[in-house]
């Protein structure tokens, strides 16, 4: 059954908050309010209501698949999201560049974000080879990247080395079954050696000169491995294409099989050109049935703890993206993936507001869309893996179960 119309999958990263007042209830986003008036709308648990969500998991889910299933760790994504090639047996991490202080102990787990010689200090680290392994090490946004170790006898069964605090030291990796070995020792050298080459590069020289933090170490985390599976053209016959600009959501939207289409200015941060986002995936949707773009800076507001930055972010969306899609295409929905509450600054369990456009709803007539009016909306509680069920059947490719 052919596709009878175009849809655009809409992700604010990290969009929903705790409180009674919070960034999206509070901003100024007179597009996205008339939109919801003419939508249906309902919260979202993406993996479910125990579960505070991943951002890779959330979107597995959110692409239809069972993130219990098909998850094998969060580098592969990040990798593949950077145009890394993977193989059978290599072992992919997601990285943050840091600051170590002369004890080794991490005082800034993002070495400021400003990225300032991020990108001359990972292509530094690229390509070394430790044993038999050969590490392959890729910038992404910020201070993200990449890694792949390829080798013989690696085992994705390993610690990272990232403790996800500051005022704490590097971790050592260990094996988490024997298996694990070889790779956990692998990574544990590379930390090292990394150091030693960071601490005395020109770029870091360049980076105190400026005020800023150097970047001496490499935290690894979510070490993961290629598994391929059904791609979403042959699992719900839709051919999509994915509109982002940090890797993670990339690397997500590769694995499922959908084309990414790059727009100049897509950054993964605040910074990001979100005409520039707009205008290509309406450039673009004649070839596909799906466009899925993702913004990320919302999120990273509410890792900060910056109410008034996530507003504004929602804000500029509402401004600088809306106004250039509504009306291209046949169905529309806006989501998150995930709760990150500026209070708590994390993801929580909470969910998130959804809604969704085309001509034929059964309109809400919300007057604001945000956390609390989406209680009331049709849609009611959605799970993450039926909101392609749900666009499917607007775009009139759904089988019916039963006579």
């Amino acid at each position: 059954m052919e596709p009878t119309g175009k849809a655009l999958f809409v992700v604010m990263d990290g969009l929903g908050d705790r409180g009674a007042e919070t960034p999206l209830s509070t901003a100024d986003t007179p597009h996205l309010d008339e939109l919801a008036a003419k939508s249906t709308s309902g919260l979202l648990h993406s993996i479910g209501e125990r579960f505070v969500p991943g951002s890779d998991t959330a979107h597995l889910a959110l692409f239809g698949y069972d993130p219990h299933k098909y998850y094998k760790g969060r580098g592969a994504f990040e990798a593949l999201g950077a145009g890394m090639d993977l193989k059978e047996g290599d072992v992919a991490f997601r990285t943050n560049l840091c600051t170590l202080d002369e004890n080794g102990i991490i005082i800034d787990r993002r070495a400021g974000r400003k990225e300032l010689g991020f990108a001359e200090i990972y292509a530094a680290l690229d390509k070394m080879k430790i044993e038999d392994v050969i590490a392959h090490v890729q910038h992404t946004v910020e201070h993200r990247g990449a890694m792949v170790l390829s080798g013989p006898g690696l085992s994705e069964k390993i610690g990272n080395t990232d403790p996800h605090e500051t005022d704490k030291p590097m971790l050592e990796s260990v094996p988490l079954a024997p298996e694990g070995e070889k790779a956990a020792r692998v990574l544990n050298e590379f930390t090292r050696r990394a150091h030693e080459i960071m601490q005395s590069h020109a770029a870091n020289k360049k980076r105190q000169e400026a005020g800023l933090p150097p970047a001496n170490g490499v935290a690894s985390r979510g070490p993961g491995v290629f598994a391929a599976v059904e791609p979403i053209s042959e699992r719900l016959h839709l051919k999509s294409a994915c509109v982002a600009g940090g890797a993670l959501y990339k690397g997500v939207a590769r694995y499922v099989g959908m084309t990414i289409e790059d727009a100049d200015g897509a950054t993964g941060t605040a910074d990001t050109n979100l005409k520039s986002k707009a205008a290509k995936a309406v450039e673009v949707k004649d070839k596909y049935d799906l466009v899925f773009t993702h913004i990320k800076a919302t999120d990273s507001f509410g890792h900060d703890g910056n109410f008034e930055g996530k507003r504004g972010m929602i804000e500029r969306v509402d401004a600088e993206f809306l106004p250039d899609v509504i009306g291209a295409f046949d169905v529309i929905v806006i989501t998150g993936d995930h709760t990150t509450a500026c209070s708590a600054k994390r993801h929580t369990a909470d969910p998130v507001p959804i809604l969704l456009w085309h001509k034929d709803v059964r309109p809400d007539r919300l007057s604001k869309f945000c956390e609390d009016q989406v209680r009331t909306g049709g849609l009611g509680h959605v799970d993450g893996h039926d909101v392609m069920k749900i666009i499917m059947d607007y775009l009139d490719v759904r089988e019916m179960f039963g006579e």
